[in-house]
């Protein structure tokens, strides 16, 4: 089984080339001002110019208003939006009618019936990322390290592609990818010496750990 590997929250050059020397297939930049891994619009633009054709481009978004999405699909030209908010199929598909970006839609699972809730984006989505929910006193969305349960995922079929997420790191990510039955894989704080800070060592281990043969 080939597997797929997203880096997100790359912020810094060193970051970036050490997923693209790693082997990964996405590189992800973050566009909420509450993350520790935050970019300013000027410093997204040159680590996407940096990475454009090595690697596919996501820039992650959190219930972001058209203003903002122009200025990101102006001057970053991501290859996906990734929406890690509350947005609707709705809004979903207003975002991608007007900016004709692809767009991955993030959703939390805590429960089965969590995943039941991709197939109404099927329309309006290109992908999907399956997320562990924050705590209720977190102040974002996503990075916080923490994983749900894999086997939820195990047998189960979605018309769109789809990312597991949440609590990988690249002594687990193997074993996530088994049980899960995941194709693509996405880490943030599971390659970090500290929040916001992209080891180049911890990248290269989880990009191969990613994409070993499950079981050889």
């Amino acid at each position: 089984m080939s597997v797929a590997v997203k880096i997100c929250g790359i912020n810094s050059a060193s970051a970036a080339d050490a997923a693209v020397r790693a082997g990964a297939d996405f590189g992800g930049l973050v566009f909420f001002a509450k993350s520790p891994r935050a970019l300013s619009l000027e410093a997204g633009a040159q680590l996407a110019a940096r990475m454009r054709g090595r690697l596919k481009l996501v820039a992650l978004v959190v219930d972001a208003d058209d203003a903002e999405l122009e200025r990101i699909a102006t001057n970053v030209q991501p290859d996906f939006f990734q929406l890690h908010g509350q947005e609707s199929v709705t809004r979903a598909a207003q975002i991608h009618a007007r900016f004709r970006i692809p767009v991955i839609k993030v959703l939390s699972v805590s429960e089965p019936a969590d995943l039941a809730k991709a197939s109404a984006y099927n329309d309006v989505a290109q992908m999907f990322l399956f997320d562990t929910p924050p705590a209720a006193s977190a102040t974002r969305p996503g990075g916080h390290g923490v994983a749900f349960d894999w086997r939820m995922l195990s047998g189960l079929h979605f018309q769109r592609p789809w990312f597991l997420a949440g609590g990988l790191n690249p002594s687990n990510v193997a074993r996530a990818i088994e049980v899960s039955g995941a194709e693509l894989v996405d880490v943030s704080s599971g390659v970090e010496s500290a929040p916001g800070v992209k080891s180049e060592q911890l990248i290269a281990d989880f990009v191969a750990a990613a994409k070993q043969k499950v079981g050889a």
